[in-house]
């Protein structure tokens, strides 16, 4: 045999193979979906116990275990603002078998009030799907001479600086909420900052700071009671748990949305099949009519998005707050 029919012959078994092996593809990577998991899965939440992402991921984890049959075990790994989880994160395999439930803070927000962050949130992550947001209750101390957001807003410009929201650190949600509410209405409500919520929350309750963004769970006992007064939500609707208190867009500032949010993310490069079969299961589960009646319950609202939806939506978040941080110059602690 001539060198020259060795060498077509090399080649067409060449391109046979590379055929083979293109058909085989799509059939090994459903095999690998309808397979997985075949192992635990790691849920990093980069928070401490107890918080809203906390309690998220352990109702949803909860639920994945029984629906994929596989436990899913919760790996809370806290530290610098969730900067810890997401190094975690992004080091591990990108096999499906780590994953992290993660918040507007971190992904949205650190980008812009660090110098520089060891990660980048849309090349360095996998987004598979929304979950919740935790809508935020602005809330006034009695004393302050106001019944909604459009006297909150003609006060406040009548009085520049001396009226002032406390937050529960530099850089929070409700920091950047009440900085967004100071750029859309045009005023300049002074920010007193404080180590953590309770202590945000208590400085409202006693007339030390004369406003507040909450999560629902941590303010709505003093609603009820009457010892701060409820001025509006920073989501675009209206909430079942708190169904006559307007939305602050509705209230009197036109545009206005602001809330925490939580989904669920992996490393970069995870194989589409595995984030398709998680983005269902997690979509399922929050269309459960037990889990939404206890996220409602807690004031949380089921936010249930496909990965594109959810990609799409962190760009506009980074957009978006990246703008305020700016404009208010908000840096890290």
């Amino acid at each position: 045999m001539s060198n020259r029919t060795l060498f077509r012959h090399a080649a067409a078994v060449s391109l046979t193979a590379l055929a083979l092996s293109l058909s085989l593809a799509p059939a090994s990577s459903q095999a690998q979906a309808q397979a997985y998991p075949t192992k635990p899965i790691r849920l990093i939440v980069p928070f401490p116990p107890g918080g809203g992402v906390d309690f998220i991921g352990r109702v949803v984890g909860q639920k994945l275990t029984e629906r994929l049959g596989q436990q899913v075990q919760i790996d809370n790994r806290a530290g610098a603002n969730g900067i810890v989880g997401l190094e975690a994160l992004k080091s591990a395999p990108p096999d499906g078998y780590t994953i992290a439930a993660a918040s507007a803070g971190p992904l949205a927000v650190n980008p812009f009030i660090y110098a520089k962050l060891p990660h980048d949130t849309i090349r360095d992550f996998t987004q598979i799907a929304n979950m919740v947001n935790f809508p935020l209750l602005l809330v006034a101390h009695p004393s302050l001479p106001v019944k909604n957001v459009k006297e909150l807003v003609a006060l406040a410009r009548a009085r520049p600086g001396q009226v002032s929201y406390s937050s529960p650190g530099s850089g929070n949600s409700a920091h950047l909420a009440a900085e967004l509410f100071n750029s859309m209405a045009k005023t300049k409500i002074l920010h007193v900052p404080y180590k953590g919520t309770a202590p945000a929350v208590v400085a409202v309750l006693s007339g030390e700071a004369q406003l507040t963004y909450s999560s629902i769970p941590s303010i709505l006992p003093h609603v009820r009671s009457g010892r701060v007064r409820a001025l509006g939500i920073g989501n675009a609707e209206r909430i079942a748990t708190l169904p006559d208190v307007p939305t602050i867009s509705e209230a009197g500032l036109p545009g206005f949305e602001a809330y925490a949010w939580g989904g669920m993310i992996g490393p970069a490069h995870m194989p589409a099949p595995v984030v398709a079969r998680l983005n269902k299961e997690i979509n399922e589960v929050l269309r459960q009519k037990d889990v939404v009646d206890r996220m409602l319950a807690e004031g949380t609202v089921p936010t249930p998005s496909s990965p594109e939806e959810f990609t799409a939506y962190i760009r506009a978040e980074l957009k978006k707050w990246g703008d305020v941080v700016k404009m208010a110059g908000i840096r890290a602690e």
